[in-house]
């Protein structure tokens, strides 16, 4: 698995993406399924807590705007 510290919030979705085609396909052992299942979670951890960020970012913009 790549980095999350090293990858985009684009590019952790496509392999997301990818790791859903691959397991949607049942041509993996259960062990490459696990390891597979594991790297996601992990990239639907780091998604989830980018986009967190991205919506406290905006609400704190939203409320700058509004004061002014």
């Amino acid at each position: 698995m790549n980095n999350t510290k090293e990858m985009t919030y684009e590019s952790a979705v496509k392999r997301l993406e990818e790791i859903v085609g691959i397991l949607e396909k049942n041509e993996v052992s259960l062990d490459e399924s696990m390891k597979l299942f594991e790297e996601g979670a992990k990239l639907t951890a780091y998604c989830s807590k980018k986009l967190q960020e991205a919506e406290q970012k905006i609400t704190v913009l939203t409320n700058e705007e509004n004061k002014e």
